[in-house]
């Protein structure tokens, strides 16, 4: 089997890590049991651009438990847990291409390499694998059945890509899923991208003022855990009713110019590049601490931080000292990529769990339904989204009410006033 790891020798270990992962999500776990039975994927050649974690080695086995031949690479070089790449080939017999710091050539080498096992259905975590398809491979997208993407800038991407007519197959956009933003992004990021940021640093946040660049839901779950932890959380935003939304909050507001004044921990979760330029970092006091939680790393623009720097080293796993014209010192997380992937584990597999859901079912729903869709991106149906809340609900031993037949009608008619 074609594949690209570390060392295979980590297969071991990456088998219990997974084995771990797998008992918090058991909505995936249940998925995967009717999957075994049912084989809606049955000779569908899967192609993913995911990031390689326990978690998602969980979603591979569910896929390949549905039937489909499933091809992985990472989404991003600093993401990959070696061990679980090793063990997807040794144990699972899934093609996986995916190093722990890999560079850019290599990066898309695996992409180009999962497509060259000419997938049928793209599962996509940033539109990577649909952008090189369609920039370098468009003698393949006859065969492409549908796609389904995981995050906001993948989904920003490929909505770009329809309005200007040049997306060639339908993608469920993942990530728009309620059971997606409203947890993955809002407590999986919020969690996590502290916990990357600690086990980089090992710096106290109580007592800090830390500033969080975007107030989507990612954005709200980093400021809520922040200010958990005893920060002082200040928010930079681009949008008056987001804005307006952290205040009724309880955040202050500030220009990103002001917020870098003041500032302890900056975290870019935005989506966009250049969020923090040459002239936010020369701003920041002496040893300011820069992250991203955003996905790609262009959030920050290093190209221009290293026009104004004097001299770099690593001073720490993932801590990158910049001592700037200026004599000041400012260190950068993790390269500027994803800090909760670079320097920690990802998302808790319990919140991962209704994401990988969706993604399974999506792709499910794709063999099903692609061929009455247009080449659009869809948002996830909702029978699917209440499926999955119903089945985490039932997961806690939590359940709830149902409407009587009165009450459904009273709500679904005009006939009956108040």
């Amino acid at each position: 089997m074609n594949h690209h790891v570390k060392d295979i020798n980590f297969a071991e270990k990456g088998k219990l890590r997974i084995e771990w992962a797998g008992m918090s999500m058991p909505v995936l776990n249940s998925i995967k049991e009717r999957f075994l039975k049912e084989k809606p994927l049955k000779g569908i050649r899967l192609g993913a651009c995911l990031h390689v974690t326990t978690e998602t080695a969980v979603l591979a086995q569910t896929l390949k438990a549905g039937g489909a031949e499933v091809f992985l690479c990472a989404s991003n070089p600093l993401s990959t847990q070696d061990d679980v790449a090793s063990s997807l080939v040794k144990h699972d017999e899934i093609a996986t291409f995916a190093i722990k710091g890999e560079n850019n050539d290599t990066y898309y080498s695996h992409l180009r390499s999962v497509l060259d096992a000419k997938p049928q259905i793209t599962m996509d975590d940033g539109a990577d694998l649909v952008s090189v398809l369609h920039q370098e491979r468009k003698d393949q997208i006859p065969d492409i059945i549908g796609g389904t993407e995981e995050t906001t800038t993948g989904v920003i991407r490929l909505r770009a890509m329809a309005k200007d007519g040049v997306l060639a197959y339908p993608i469920v956009a993942v990530n728009d899923a309620m059971t997606k933003h409203f947890f993955d992004n809002r407590y999986g990021t919020g969690q996590s991208t502290l916990d990357g940021i600690l086990r980089a640093t090992n710096r106290l946040i109580a007592g800090s003022v830390f500033v969080v660049m975007g107030y989507g839901w990612c954005g709200r779950g980093v400021a809520m855990r922040a200010k958990g932890m005893g920060a002082r959380v200040i928010i930079c935003e681009i949008d008056p009713l987001k804005a307006l939304e952290a205040v009724m909050d309880g955040f202050d507001v500030l220009k990103l110019d002001d917020a870098t004044k003041v500032g302890d921990f900056f975290c870019t979760v935005t989506g966009n590049l250049h969020v923090i330029r040459k002239e936010h970092f020369l701003n920041m006091k002496d040893g300011a601490i820069v992250c991203n939680s955003g996905h790609f790393n262009v959030e920050l623009d290093l190209d221009g931080l290293s026009t104004a720097t004097q001299a770099r080293r690593f001073i720490r796993d993932f801590v990158e000292e910049y001592k700037l014209v200026n004599q000041k010192r400012v260190y950068v997380l993790g390269e500027g990529r994803l800090i909760n992937l670079a320097s920690a584990e990802g998302h808790p597999s319990s919140v991962m769990d209704m994401s990988f859901a969706n993604q399974a079912l999506c792709a499910e729903y794709m063999v099903k339904n692609a061929k009455e869709l247009k080449k659009d991106v869809y948002g996830v149906p909702a029978d699917i989204d209440k499926e999955i809340a119903r089945l985490k609900l039932e997961s806690l031993g939590i359940y709830i009410d149902i409407l009587t037949e009165e009450q459904d009608k009273y709500l679904n008619s005009w006939e009956m006033g108040t």
